[in-house]
């Protein structure tokens, strides 16, 4: 199934976090948060600015991003979890160094 979010929203995955600490300890399911750093799979057109111009949006699909803890929508596509979520809501884009 193809998913297209609509205005200035965006789908994302989440990325998994590692299983295990730096020390080697290994966290079990129930005590992991969930990570906040997710992937955009797809974006909206953009949102209409006051002028009724179409305003893109800063991000792409590919894109590595950090969101806010209670970020966005949880909604499972194609059995996988994903969220959907405003632009305004992501914190920032994370750059290779």
């Amino acid at each position: 199934m193809k998913f297209r979010p609509l205005h200035d929203r965006v789908l994302v995955k989440r990325v998994e976090e590692e299983e295990k600490t730096k020390g080697g300890i290994i966290i079990p399911d129930n005590a992991k948060e969930k990570p906040q750093e997710g992937e955009v799979v797809a974006v909206g057109p953009g949102a209409r600015g006051d002028d009724n111009e179409l305003v893109p949006l800063d991000v792409k699909a590919g894109d590595r991003i950090l969101f806010g803890k209670w970020s966005g929508t949880e909604v499972k596509i194609d059995g996988k979890d994903l969220l959907i979520m405003k632009e305004s809501d992501i914190l920032g884009i994370i750059t290779a160094k």
